[in-house]
C-alpha cells in the first residue's frame, strides 16, 4: 500500500514563490469594488464602496494567497474583511510529484478566532477537513501593510489538538479574488450576447447604487474572478444548415456539449463554457449540462429567443439568466433545492422561495405572507447578489463539490444516497393539491421505465399553482427505493430552467394535469437494472412553496423470461443507450455505440415486444433536423426524413393498443410528432387525419371528460403549430384550424393554449 503523507504534519515545508502561470491573469481582471468593510457577515452599506486599492489596506486583507513547496502546493483563502464577508479562511492542498499535481483534500474554518493588533491579523479555529488530519487546528497571520503597499505572504500553521506544532506554509499572495474560473463563450450566427446592464435605467431597491453589472462583475461582487476568453466566437452554419430550424433539442445540445469537453482532458478545471442559442425546442431559457462521470458540470447554454430585448427589462432579465446559468456549473441547486443536496443546505425563507438570489426565479419569488410574491416583488427588492450560504459555497465549498467536472450537480460525497426522510410524509399538509404517480406494474428486464406524473386538486374551491410537472424542469424531484435497500435520486442529465410562469388553475373544470417521465436512466446512469421490486416516491414543489409528496409507487423489474428476452433487455441497458432513451434518439457520435445497440434491437429482434421502443427513438429522432456542431466549430445541419419517421411512428401506433406498447403520454407525443412530420412531407391532409386518428384512439378508451377535450385541444394546436411554422397563416393572425374528428373549427391564438399535457 502506498503512503499518503498528511500535510498538515510533513516538514517539507521549504517555501518558493508561485507559479506565475497560476497568478499572472492573460487580462485585468475585474475589480471587486463591492468588498469594503463589514462585521460578522453584514453586508454593511451598499451604496458606500471602498475603492480597490482598500483591497490591501490594513483593513482588507482578504483574498487567494499560494505556496508551492517541493512537496506540496497550497490554495488558501482568506475572507476575513470587507463586504459581506463570510468571517472565513479555507484551502485546497495538492501534492507534487515531479511533473505531476494531484489534489490531497481540501479544509475550512468556520468560525475562527479573529485577532487584530497594528501589525498583523490572526485567524485561528478548528478546521472541517476532507479527509483524516494530524494537526486539525489552522492559524493564519496576515501581516498589515499601508494602504497601496504590496501585500507580504501570510503564515499559515497547523497545530494538534494538543497544541503540538505542525506544518508551515508561506503564502506569497496571489489574487484579491478567492476563486479564477475561465470562461469561454460562444453564440450561434443571427444572436446577439448579452454584455451588461445598467441598475439606473429601472427602479431597485432602496441602499443598491446605480452601477453597470455585467456578469463578470456580478461574480467578481461575490469574490470569483470569470477570466473572459475574449469576444465569443460567432459559430457559423455550413451551407446545408440554411433553412434549418432555429430551435434546440436535447438531443444535439447533448451532442454540442459532448464533443466541445471532449478537446479537454476529464480532469476537475476552473474552466466553464457557456453556448447562446437560438431557442430551445421546449421553451427553456437556459440549461446545464452534467453528464455522467465524464464532463460534470463544464457547460450550460442560454436561448436568445427566450430572453432577447434591448429594453432595460429585458436587458436585466438576461442578466440574471447568464448569472444563473454559470451559477449551477459552479453546483448551486435553485433556491428551493438546497435541502436535496449532499450534503443538505438549510433553505432560505419560505422554503427557499423567499430568496433574493440569482438562483432563484423571478416569477417564483413567494416571501413569506402577508408580504407579496412574483415578479415584480423580487425585482423591486433583489440587490443583485447571491444570498450568504450561496456566497459561503462559491468561495469555502471544498475543492472538489465547487470546480467544475469534479463532483457532479447537488453531489459532495461518492455515491448520492438520499435520506429516506427527505421524502418523509409531512405533518399538515394544506397545500390543496395532490401528486400522483402511475406506472405498470411490472416491467420486462430492459425495458424503460416510464412513470405518470398527475397533479390534482383535493380543494373543491380549486388551486392555481404552476404546470411543470417534468423532473428536468426542476420542481418534480423523484426518489427511488432499490431491490438493494438503497435509495437514489432520478437526476436528469440536462436540467431545464424554465424561468417562465406556466400557470394552471385546477378546479371541477380542469381537475388534474399530466406528465410523463422517463426515470429509467439519468445522470448516474442505469436505475432499474436488477430485476426485482422498486418503490418510487415523488415531491412537487409548489407556487407557495408547499412541497406535495406523491403516495408510494410500488413496481418490478422482472427477470428475462427467455434468452431472446435477455438477449434485447441487455441491448436497450447501459449507459449510452440510456442517454438515447433520455433524448428521444441521437446523431451524435459520442452515443453511437448506444445508437447501434438501439438499431441492432430492429434488426435483429423487430418483432420482440420491446422494439417498439426503438422505433419511437429513431422515429422522433428522425422527424427533425440535427445540429452537429462539431470541434471546428462549424453548424452543420442532418435534415429531417419524414418518410421514415411516419413508418416508425405508426408502428409505434399499431403496436400500443391495449396494456401493450407505449404509455398513453409518449403515444400522444408520438403522433403529434407523427402528424409534424407528414406536414414536413407536404401533406398537410395527412396531419390532420393523424390528429383525428389520435382522438378517436383516446375517445375508445373511455377516458374522462377533461382528459378527452385536453386531448382535442392538443390535436388543434399541433394542427396550428405546423399551420404556423408551414407559413399558413401570417404572424399574429386569427385562421380557422379544423377538429381533428371534422366537427366545428375552432379559432384559437398561440397565447391562449393551455400548458398541460395529457
Amino acid at each position: 500500500m502506498t503512503q499518503v503523507l498528511d500535510p498538515t504534519l510533513d516538514d517539507s515545508t521549504a517555501s518558493v514563490a508561485p507559479d506565475p502561470a497560476y497568478v499572472q491573469a492573460p487580462e485585468t481582471p475585474p475589480v471587486p469594488s463591492r468588498w469594503t468593510s463589514g462585521q460578522n457577515g453584514a453586508r454593511g452599506q451598499l451604496g458606500m464602496r471602498a475603492p480597490a486599492s482598500a483591497l490591501v489596506s490594513p483593513q482588507a486583507v482578504s483574498g487567494r494567497y499560494q505556496a508551492t513547496t517541493a512537496t506540496w502546493q497550497v490554495d488558501l483563502r482568506v475572507d476575513v474583511d470587507g463586504s459581506r464577508t463570510t468571517r472565513r479562511v479555507s484551502g485546497d492542498l495538492f501534492s507534487m510529484s515531479g511533473a505531476t499535481t494531484s489534489y490531497v483534500g481540501s479544509f475550512v474554518v468556520d468560525a475562527p478566532e479573529i485577532t487584530t493588533t497594528a501589525t498583523e491579523l490572526r485567524a485561528r479555529g478548528t478546521g472541517r477537513f476532507t479527509w483524516a488530519v494530524g494537526a486539525p487546528v489552522v492559524e493564519v497571520t496576515v501581516p498589515r501593510v499601508p494602504t497601496g503597499a504590496t501585500q507580504t505572504p501570510v503564515t499559515l500553521q497547523f497545530w494538534t489538538v494538543s497544541g503540538t506544532a505542525g506544518s508551515v506554509f508561506t503564502c506569497p499572495y496571489a489574487s484579491p479574488f478567492l476563486r479564477t474560473v475561465a470562461w469561454e463563450q460562444d453564440s450561434v450566427a443571427g444572436v446577439v450576447p448579452f454584455v451588461a446592464y445598467d441598475t439606473a435605467l429601472l427602479p431597485r431597491p432602496g441602499g443598491v447604487e446605480a452601477r453597470t453589472i455585467s456578469v463578470s462583475q456580478a461574480y467578481a461582487d461575490a469574490g470569483i474572478q470569470l477570466l473572459s476568453s475574449g469576444v465569443p466566437d460567432v459559430l457559423p452554419v455550413s451551407d446545408a444548415g440554411s433553412g434549418a430550424s432555429p430551435k434546440w433539442s436535447d438531443s444535439e445540445l447533448h451532442n454540442a456539449m459532448a464533443k466541445h469537453f471532449s478537446l479537454f482532458a476529464n480532469l476537475p478545471r476552473w474552466q466553464v463554457w457557456l453556448l447562446v442559442a437560438t431557442a430551445h425546442d421546449e421553451g427553456a431559457r437556459g440549461i446545464m449540462f452534467d453528464y455522467s462521470d465524464a464532463f460534470q458540470r463544464q457547460g450550460c447554454a442560454v436561448f436568445y429567443d427566450a430572453i432577447k430585448g434591448t429594453d432595460p427589462a429585458s436587458q436585466r432579465a438576461q442578466l440574471r439568466t447568464y448569472v444563473h446559468e454559470l451559477g449551477h456549473t459552479f453546483n448551486l441547486l435553485h433556491s428551493w433545492q438546497k435541502d436535496l443536496a449532499d450534503p443538505p443546505a438549510p433553505l432560505g425563507p419560505n422554503g427557499g422561495l423567499g430568496d433574493l438570489s440569482w438562483m432563484n426565479y423571478a416569477w417564483k419569488f413567494q416571501p413569506p405572507p402577508p408580504a407579496l410574491g412574483g415578479e415584480a416583488a423580487y425585482w423591486a427588492s433583489f440587490p443583485f447578489e447571491f444570498t450568504t450560504n450561496e456566497l459561503v459555497h462559491l468561495r469555502h465549498g471544498f475543492y472538489r463539490d465547487v470546480v467544475m467536472s469534479a463532483n457532479p450537480f447537488g453531489k459532495g460525497a461518492a455515491e448520492l444516497d438520499v435520506d429516506p426522510e427527505t421524502f418523509a410524509d409531512p405533518i399538515v399538509d394544506n397545500s390543496g393539491l395532490a401528486l400522483e404517480l402511475r406506472a405498470k406494474p411490472t416491467f420486462a428486464y430492459g425495458e424503460p421505465v416510464v412513470v405518470e406524473l398527475k397533479l390534482s386538486a383535493t380543494d373543491l374551491r380549486g388551486r392555481r399553482t404552476h404546470g411543470y410537472l417534468h423532473p428536468k424542469d426542476e420542481f418534480v424531484s423523484i426518489a427511488i427505493r432499490q431491490p438493494s435497500g438503497r435509495t437514489v435520486a432520478y437526476r436528469p442529465v440536462l436540467r431545464h430552467c424554465v424561468d417562465e410562469d406556466r400557470q394552471v388553475h385546477l378546479d371541477p373544470g380542469q381537475p388534474a394535469v399530466y406528465d410523463s417521465a422517463y426515470i429509467g436512466s439519468g445522470r448516474d446512469g442505469q436505475l432499474f437494472e436488477q430485476p426485482g421490486r422498486y418503490a418510487v416516491r415523488a415531491v412537487y414543489t409548489a407556487d407557495d412553496g408547499s412541497r406535495v409528496l406523491s403516495p408510494i409507487l410500488e413496481l418490478r423489474v422482472r427477470r428475462p423470461l427467455t434468452e431472446e428476452d435477455e438477449r434485447v433487455g441487455d441491448l436497450l441497458l447501459g449507459e449510452e443507450q440510456g442517454q438515447v432513451l433520455a433524448l428521444l434518439g441521437s446523431d451524435s457520435d459520442r452515443l453511437s455505440a448506444g445508437t447501434a445497440a438501439v438499431d441492432t434491437v430492429l434488426e435483429e429482434h423487430g418483432e420482440h415486444p420491446l422494439a417498439v421502443y426503438a422505433r419511437l427513438v429513431k422515429g422522433i429522432n428522425a422527424e427533425r433536423d440535427f445540429k452537429d456542431l462539431g470541434e471546428d466549430k462549424v453548424l452543420r445541419v442532418r435534415r429531417a426524413d419524414p418518410a421514415e419517421s411516419i413508418t416508425l411512428l405508426n408502428q409505434v401506433a399499431e403496436a400500443s393498443t391495449g396494456r401493450a406498447g407505449v404509455d398513453n403520454i409518449t403515444l400522444n407525443a408520438a403522433m403529434r410528432t407523427m402528424a409534424k412530420a407528414e406536414a414536413k412531407a407536404g401533406d398537410f391532409d395527412r396531419a390532420k387525419e393523424v390528429m383525428g386518428r389520435m382522438v378517436s384512439l383516446f375517445e375508445d378508451q373511455e377516458l374522462t371528460p377533461p382528459v378527452l377535450q385536453s386531448i382535442r385541444m392538443q390535436a388543434q394546436d399541433t394542427l396550428q403549430a405546423i399551420a404556423e411554422e408551414t407559413c399558413v397563416r401570417d404572424e399574429g393572425e386569427r385562421q380557422q384550424i379544423p377538429d381533428p374528428r371534422g366537427g366545428k373549427s375552432s379559432s384559437r391564438r398561440k397565447a391562449d393554449r393551455s400548458p398541460d399535457r395529457s
